[in-house]
């Protein structure tokens, strides 16, 4: 089935405790998740960061018990992951006069997962914190990167005829809103001029009112904010990141294919790119649209297997799933106002042609097309935004200068 399958209708009541229901596969579905019977948090102490680092850990392995998902289907083919005869090894580096290397950045950073592939073999693999290969862990905004995605693979099947159409053309309910005059390409950059607070601790920021209409589970309720939103400034002038935009391109992505989005990354992406295990997608309601912005959950190995495919410019198995070139732009910085944004296409630009997908608490998948190189990488820190132990943008940038 590719529906999400509820316990009960009493979601709202239950309101997502340590106990809420999660997403329900028969048995002849797939087998029994080793993690599905360990104490959880709410959604709330996780955008809060106030959960113990063993809860906090079994939430984020475990977020599809917080509310209702769509399962996004695997293919027949798995693409390989081969191990490389030369694995990673004596690896350090320096930073602001000291000296690091992986046991310290693993530890520091609380990292939960990291799997290195360069030139198509894995080179590093190491699972922490009572992970393990089977285990599926939280995206947060690394999802942010697949919706953008999907908004290339519709162009490139036909379903969106240019990133410069208005998004009215596939979204009427935004017609006379501060979206009405805002192109696909505006909402892939987040240069939409619609207001938002992205502050994730804030109660009183649009990304939590967002998350109290989430937690509400009424079909359409973070459309309606969206729509509800004061234009900033005009359509193209000014960047600002916002995980509301994300749900817009969720709708978006749904309203253009005439599919559920999980469907449609199952169809293009997941089922394409070989991954090993299905994954699964909050829903913003029963039955209803996807969270654009975050709740999907995979493994590691899917993850970096979503990085291959950008690497290799959107190609999978022969078939082109992106249009011609769609990664060097989505990759790369753009010019908001006169000024270099370094923000592509739902996507963070770093060193040379790098780019990642980062999500909070410490998600990342980064893509060097330079060094061949794709990292998958897990952690589990205690606040949202600003407590990791070592700059990761630094750690990737030394990895890739690791490999000549």
């Amino acid at each position: 089935m590719n529906i999400f399958c509820s316990r009960n209708l009493a979601i709202a009541v239950i309101l997502f405790t340590s106990t809420s229901m999660s997403s329900c596969m028969s048995s002849e579905d797939t087998p029994v998740y080793r993690h599905a019977n360990e104490p959880i948090g709410t959604v709330r102490e996780v955008y809060d960061g106030r959960l113990y680092p063993d809860i906090q850990v079994n939430t984020f392995r475990n977020i599809d018990r917080l509310f209702p998902t769509r399962i996004v289907k695997r293919g027949t083919t798995v693409r390989d992951l081969p191990e490389s005869s030369t694995p990673l090894s004596d690896f350090s580096y320096t930073a602001d006069g000291k000296t690091y290397d992986l046991f310290d950045v693993l530890s520091l950073n609380r990292v939960s997962g990291l799997l290195i592939i360069k030139d198509g073999e894995v080179v590093f693999e190491k699972y922490l914190l009572g992970n393990t290969p089977d285990t599926r862990w939280m995206s947060m905004s690394v999802v942010k990167s697949m919706t953008a995605t999907l908004i290339g693979a519709a162009i490139q099947d036909g379903y969106i005829e240019s990133i410069d159409d208005p998004i009215v053309r596939y979204l009427p309910r935004f017609n006379n809103t501060a979206y009405d005059g805002v192109t696909v390409r505006q909402v892939l950059q987040m240069t939409s001029g619609v207001a938002w607070n992205e502050t994730y601790t804030d109660p009183t920021s649009d990304r939590r009112r967002m998350l109290e209409a989430q937690i509400a589970q009424r079909p359409g309720d973070i459309l309606d904010l969206m729509g509800a939103l004061p234009r900033a400034a005009e359509p193209g002038t000014r960047w600002n990141y916002s995980t509301g935009e994300t749900h817009v391109a969720g709708a978006l992505v749904q309203a253009a294919t005439g599919m559920p989005v999980a469907d449609y990354l199952s169809e293009k992406i997941w089922s394409k790119a070989g991954m090993e295990a299905d994954a699964n997608w909050w829903l913003e309601s029963p039955d209803g649209l996807e969270v654009g912005g975050s709740g999907l959950s995979a493994t590691l190995r899917d993850y970096a297997r979503f990085g291959l495919l950008l690497l290799d410019d959107g190609v999978a198995d022969g078939e082109r799933i992106l249009p011609e070139g769609w990664m060097a732009e989505a990759g790369s910085p753009k010019t908001v106002d006169g000024k270099e944004v370094e923000y592509g296409y739902m996507l963070w630009p770093l060193h040379g042609d790098s780019y990642a997908a980062i999500g909070i608490f410490g998600q990342f998948v980064f893509v060097d097309p330079d060094k061949d190189l794709v990292v998958a990488m897990w952690s589990a820190q205690s606040k949202p935004v600003d407590r990791h132990g070592l700059d990761e943008y630094v750690f990737l940038e030394a990895i890739s200068n690791h490999f000549e």
